[in-house]
């Protein structure tokens, strides 16, 4: 197992000057962020152009990971596929199969997207939908030999009500995925937030994740008394500012890494543990992201096998 953190927290930085940075500071893996502009659009960066990678891109990001002592985990572009607009929908599809193009050029071996959600359509809908949205990504994934992840995040900002916005936030719709193709980016601090024991929720599936990423979460439940489980309601101006629970840096939060990694360990991955910083006591500036990185890195690396 190799840890590694997901590009996406430095977006004013280049992926040369990102990497420079993690094997100066003892990481083993990049998960970079291969989003398309999307303006100030939060937890997005573009490190890697994936409409415009070539052979020459690859062999320059592949000197840069060897130079720094790294590996490309993943290519991460985290998106709506059900979009309910035709025309996004289209444009996300094609950028995933872009992202798998990518990939395959510089043998990264997964590509991060989200199944996403219409949030007009019932759950059913979606799943059909997903079923046709999918099938001609998974068949390319597999003619270039990379595997397509799914985070298990949530995103119920993506929902007008604060409900689940991607299909994947249990594992009965892990199976459901699993029949499609596609494999699971293990986040554990989803899953603590719906009341699943991430633990015991990863157990039976390890062998089904190819990645998995280090995500802490801090509850807080006389505020969950107040407003339930979707959230705050009568007044909510974030879309994602749920009211009662915050995601931290591993080591701040709820999680227990120990057992988590022990987990893995025991089904038998061997892959990249990669954190993925959106902890707001340590954002806002680069220099307090970076700080949030050293204090996962100090949290994970002694429960990982070097």
């Amino acid at each position: 197992m190799k840890l590694g953190f997901l590009t996406a927290c430095l977006p004013g930085r280049s992926l040369e000057e990102i990497a420079t940075w993690a094997g100066q500071n003892g990481f083993e893996a990049l998960e970079i962020a291969a989003w398309p502009d999307l303006g100030d659009r939060p937890f997005t960066a573009t490190h890697l152009k994936a409409e415009s990678f070539n052979r020459a891109g690859a062999e320059s990001v592949r000197a840069l990971m060897d130079r720094h002592g790294l590996t490309a985990s993943s290519l991460s572009f985290y998106d709506n596929n059900l979009h309910p607009d035709p025309e996004e929908r289209q444009a996300i599809n094609d950028h995933v199969l872009a992202c798998l193009e990518a990939a395959a050029a510089l043998e990264c071996p997964t590509v991060g997207t989200f199944v996403g959600r219409h949030p007009g359509q019932t759950v059913a809908e979606n799943l059909c939908a997903a079923e046709t949205v999918f099938a001609p990504l998974v068949e390319r994934a597999g003619e270039l030999g990379v595997k397509i992840i799914i985070e298990n995040c949530v995103m119920e900002g993506w929902h007008p009500d604060g409900y689940p916005g991607n299909l994947a936030y249990s594992p009965e719709l892990w199976e459901w995925m699993f029949s499609l193709g596609l494999y699971l980016n293990f986040d554990p601090s989803h899953l603590v937030w719906m009341g699943i024991d991430p633990i015991e929720a990863l157990r039976p599936y390890v062998d089904h994740v190819a990645h998995a990423q280090a995500k802490d979460i801090e509850t807080f439940p006389d505020r969950r008394n107040r407003y339930g489980y979707p959230g705050k309601a009568v007044v909510r101006e974030d879309p994602w500012d749920v009211g009662w629970w915050r995601y931290r840096v591993p080591g701040l939060g709820e999680v227990d890494w120990r057992r988590l990694i022990d987990t893995l360990y025991e089904g038998g991955f061997d892959g990249v543990l990669s954190v993925e910083h959106e902890d707001p006591v340590w954002g806002g500036d680069e220099d307090r992201v970076r700080t949030g990185l050293q204090i996962a890195h100090r949290t994970l690396r002694p429960l990982i096998v070097s």
